[in-house]
């Protein structure tokens, strides 16, 4: 009987493991979060089951960033990894690694993002781990995003859609498409930059009735993005009215900080500082207390062409070298490029000569090394909002330029390929 009864006791506990599990993603799911996080958190304490481990890792992981507490999160993935290689299984490893992955994405740390989703991809899982390649890829391209590597970010995001369809994931596309959103927004193609996020809004009304309310509300936030760039300010305010009412009701405090960045812009784009600036002020305490550092320097940004429009040209170079501290901490490119810019614009209405020439030459620079240009005609590529098409390859080119010359393959592509010799 004695030996009987231990050599059930593991699978008791394994047992007794997964059910206090549910019960957390009940309680979490009926927004008693902090009773889940108490469930959860005893688990982790008293389990000796490595699997239950790492999946009550999984459920913190997910709780924590979704709260926005990312050093949390980073803790747990580490914890989670760790669990995975005593396990020395593929899957739990794969995933443990794409965690590892977004916990660095969410805290900026873009160089780690991509290091950890390629050692993702490298690995020789089974079916399951590689059902998660679709995720790595997201991820992927979120972090060659916060680097401003365009061309690498979206044929990421086409890899992660091809995963999306291919496994008939309507939750991945729905992220893919408010990535994609997102990445036409710092090409300044607005029309793209909608179309993609209302794609997922479809998604959202068509397939998401089981879906957290999490999708809608980031699909709204882009859309909303997207509006505010088009300059329909009306139903910019009403998507992130409603991206932030969702934000409210679930204690979503990473989209509450985006809402309040997003309605700052928004009247400053109204010339309405008085209710800019508070917006702004509040999205900084959250970003900087949740970690998001891309978030600050759009802060800054937005608080700079604040004090431009009142002529207070210091407080707007203070703004900028906020920004551009930031944007040098992450490896930010695009926000670099954006803070020379408006510097320029200073210093030329000030007649500051030298100055002037400083941010000209930092200016091209920025560009130069974002391949911010089209390869046909030469000219900028983001400077103002112009129709872009990608290639297969992933290169950006204007649409007219496409469309006018015609190209049977990539001239950036056949460009690179030619060796110099032949040149």
């Amino acid at each position: 009987m004695n030996i009987f009864m231990r050599r059930l006791a593991p699978e008791m506990g394994q047992d007794q493991t997964k059910q206090q599990i549910e019960k957390g993603l009940r309680l979490y799911q009926s927004n008693q979060t902090d009773k889940a996080l108490h469930v959860w958190t005893k688990v982790l304490e008293k389990t000796s089951d490595p699997g239950g481990k790492f999946r009550v890792l999984g459920c913190l992981i997910t709780a924590h960033s979704e709260m926005g507490k990312y050093k949390d999160m980073l803790k747990y993935a580490l914890d989670q990894i760790d669990t995975a290689r005593e396990m020395e299984d593929p899957d739990y490893l794969t995933e443990g690694y794409l965690n590892l992955a977004r916990s660095n994405e969410k805290l900026c740390d873009f160089q780690k993002t991509v290091s950890y989703c390629k050692t993702c991809l490298n690995m020789q899982g089974t079916t399951v781990s590689l059902q998660l390649n679709g995720q790595v890829c997201l991820s992927l391209g979120n972090a060659f995003l916060g680097l401003s590597v365009f061309q690498k970010a979206l044929e990421s995001y086409e890899k992660a859609l091809r995963y999306a369809h291919n496994n008939d994931d309507k939750m991945l596309e729905c992220r893919v498409c408010c990535s994609l959103g997102n990445i036409y927004v710092n090409l300044k193609d607005y029309e793209k930059a909608l179309f993609f996020p209302c794609k997922a809004a479809e998604l959202v009304n068509d397939y998401g009735k089981g879906w957290s309310l999490k999708y809608r509300a980031m699909s709204q936030y882009h859309m909303s993005v997207a509006y505010r760039k088009l300059e329909r300010l009306p139903d910019a305010m009403e998507c992130c009215e409603e991206s932030m009412k969702i934000a409210l009701q679930h204690g979503d405090r990473p989209l509450q900080a985006l809402c309040l960045l997003n309605f700052a812009d928004i009247h400053r784009c109204r010339h309405d500082v008085d209710k800019a600036f508070p917006r702004y002020e509040s999205a900084l305490g959250i970003m900087t207390e949740i970690g998001n550092r891309l978030g600050q320097a759009h802060v800054y940004l937005g608080v700079a062409k604040c004090w431009l429009l009142q002529k207070e040209f210091d407080k707007a170079l203070d703004s900028l070298q906020r920004a551009q501290e930031l944007a040098d901490g992450m490896g930010n490119k695009l926000c670099t490029l954006k803070v020379h810019c408006l510097s320029e614009g200073i210093y030329r209405s000030q007649g500051q000569e030298e100055e002037l020439r400083e941010q000209v030459v930092k200016f091209l620079q920025c560009v130069e090394e974002l391949e911010l240009y089209c390869g046909m005609c030469g000219e900028s590529i983001g400077d103002r909002d112009q129709k872009l098409q990608a290639l297969p390859c992933s290169h950006i080119f204007h649409l007219k330029c496409l469309q006018t010359n015609g190209t049977k393959g990539c001239p950036k592509c056949f460009k690179s390929s030619m060796k110099p010799g032949f040149v």
